[in-house]
Formats: structure tokens, sequence, C-alpha cells
């Protein structure tokens, strides 16, 4: 009989687990990505905020540490994402994943390589667009996710897109645990995926003093704020996301200009390619320059927090199911728990387990 537990997204991804760890930046680093595929999940390695000099190395450095399929993240319009795109088919990667920017042209190019597209959305459309470039699933992330994300909850979100697409799709927003996985399948979905749950684990290599900040809050302490870059976003309040929410527009500004600043020099990006990269948010969300500007730099306060152990002094992207987690398990620890908490879900159920 079947295992209800391996499912099409299994098969697609040549993973045990029906679970995805998402890109996070400065989060999903090869020893979180490796991690997470040595446990059976499916990690996704977060180039997003890497320079095109540093994706080759980062795979690499993931092949090192595990011997099973991993994906990778980035941004169409990033600095150097044509160099991206060329290392990542070099590479040989499972599957890639990203949010605004695909063009069919793009997407047939990865499927040519036989490297799967598994775009990020949060609305109905964009679903039934991404199926329409000729995508081979889509994470759907409701409203409860970190980082930027929408308004519309997971349990209304999820049904919408299961009815709109006939791809294998995959529930994002909220999961944590077996019960999650369980009610995702129920839904019709083909797997969970998760971001803030993988954070709080031991072999993710965010600082414990960061993580420390995460255990501490409780959902009263996360909040969705448009100030950042004019599009709403999820995270834990801290003592900069306060004076971004106090701040006028010239501080703003200024306030962007330095961490442009600062991201220039980490990355190596150009003055031209920071700018070509505002205008392309300027121009295709809606955003005012100077929104735009800090939605290209933010990766840098970001970056305090997850790589530096300076939680206080950059900002804390978080899914609203931080609020419930008190424990820092191994990805092995938290994958074996998920799976019999399912099977135990299943059991009761009266399902074949």
């Amino acid at each position: 009989m079947k295992d209800p537990l391996h499912t099409a997204l299994c098969d697609l991804l040549a993973c045990r687990y029906p679970v995805i760890q998402t890109a996070m930046g400065w989060v999903a680093r090869p020893e979180l990505v490796a991690a997470t595929c040595n446990a059976g999940g499916f990690g996704f390695l977060a180039c997003a905020v890497m320079s095109a000099d540093e994706v080759g190395p980062a795979i690499d450095r993931v092949r090192a540490l595990t011997a099973a399929p991993f994906g990778v993240n980035f941004h169409m319009f990033q600095p150097g994402a044509d160099r991206i795109v060329k290392t990542i088919i070099e590479k040989r990667v499972k599957a890639v994943s990203f949010g605004r920017g695909p063009d069919r042209q793009m997407i047939a190019q990865f499927r040519d390589a036989g490297i799967r597209c598994i775009p990020t959305i949060g609305a109905v459309k964009h679903a039934q667009k991404m199926a329409a470039l000729g995508v081979d699933a889509v994470v759907v992330q409701g409203g409860e996710g970190g980082g930027h994300t929408g308004s519309v909850p997971s349990t209304i979100l999820l049904p919408q897109v299961l009815d709109a697409v006939t791809l294998p799709v995959v529930a994002a927003g909220g999961f944590a645990d077996g019960r999650g996985l369980v009610a995702a399948l129920a839904y019709g979905a083909q797997g969970i995926a998760m971001g803030t749950r993988f954070l709080m684990t031991r072999d993710c290599p965010v600082p414990e003093v960061t993580k420390a900040r995460y255990l501490k809050a409780g959902t009263g302490d996360i909040l969705v704020t448009e100030r950042v870059d004019g599009i709403p976003q999820r995270m834990i309040r801290n003592e900069v996301l306060d004076r971004i929410e106090r701040a006028g527009g010239l501080s703003k500004l200024m306030r962007a200009l330095g961490s442009a600043i600062e991201m220039k020099r980490e990355t190596g990006a150009t003055w031209f390619e920071l700018l070509s990269m505002a205008r392309h948010l300027h121009s295709s969300g809606g955003l005012s320059f100077s929104q735009s500007l800090y939605a290209g730099i933010a990766p840098a306060l970001f970056r305090r927090s997850m790589e530096q152990g300076l939680p206080q002094q950059g900002l804390l992207a978080t899914g609203l199911v931080a609020g419930r987690l008190d424990s820092l398990p191994s990805c092995a620890e938290l994958m074996e728990q998920i799976m019999r908490d399912a099977r135990a879900r299943l059991v009761a159920l009266g399902a074949s387990a």
C-alpha cells in the first residue's frame, strides 16, 4: 500500500519527506541546506543575497556536506543574475525557486537542463501566471508567513490555489509540525514549506544570540509593517524596527543610503547595479524610489542579525509561527518528530500510516 506521506513532491525533488526548507537570506546557508537534505527534506540555498562570484562556491560547499539533491533560490533582477543562472545550470542543481521577475524563456532554459522550477507565490493570479509560464510546482505562502507576506491566511489561499491550477502545490505560512503536514495534505497539497521552523534549529548557522530573540518572541511581539520598503513584511519587533516605524521620509532616505553603502561594500555591486535594482523594484512594484532603494539594501540589515550576531542592530524576519516555538532541535530531530506526529495523526483519523 502506498505511503500517504510519500507524495508527488517527493518524486519531483527526489527527497524522502514532503518538507521543503525555504531560502531565507543569510539563514539558508550550506550548513542548514545540507542538514535539511540529510534529514530527508529538501533545502533551498539562499543565493538572492550572494554575489555572482559566491554562488558557485556555495553550491560546492553544500555538495561537500550532502549527497542529496537540493535547490537554489535567487532573484531574476539581482546584480549578476545572468551569471547566476549560468552557474546553476552548469552545477546542475535539482531545483530553483524565485519570486518576482521570471519569464518563459528563463524557465524553459532551466527545464531544458532538467532543473525543476518551483516559485513562491502569494496570490491566485500569480499561481495561474506561473502555471502558464511552465513551472513544475508552486509554493503557496499564506499571510502567516515571514518576511514579505500577503493578507490572505493559508486556510483560505491554499484551497483557492488548489482549485485554480493543476500543478503540485506546496503549502507555506504557519506550518511547523506533523499536524500541519497532515492538514496541508488533507487540503490537497503535496507537502509543506517551512522557514522559521528551520531557522530555529541547532543546525542553522544563525548566531545563538539571534536565535534567542526568536525563542523569546511571543505572537504579540510579531507584527506586519510596511515601513521598511512599502510592502507588508512580518518581523519580530526590535530596536531597529521601532526606529524605522518612527522615522520620517528624510530620515528613512538617509538610512537607506547608508545601508546601500554597506551593501555595496559587502557584495561588490556597483552603484549602477544597485540603482538598476532599485529602478526595477520602482517600476514593477509601484514603490517610491526611497522605498525601492530600501528594498534593494534591506538584506544588509538582515545580515547584521543573521550572520553578524547583532539582532539589536538588524531586522528579524519571521513567520507568525515563531510565537509558539520554544525549542531548537536538530534538523534530523525535527524531521523525525514531524513524520512521527504526522503518522500518529493519520492513525487517529483512521488512515493507513
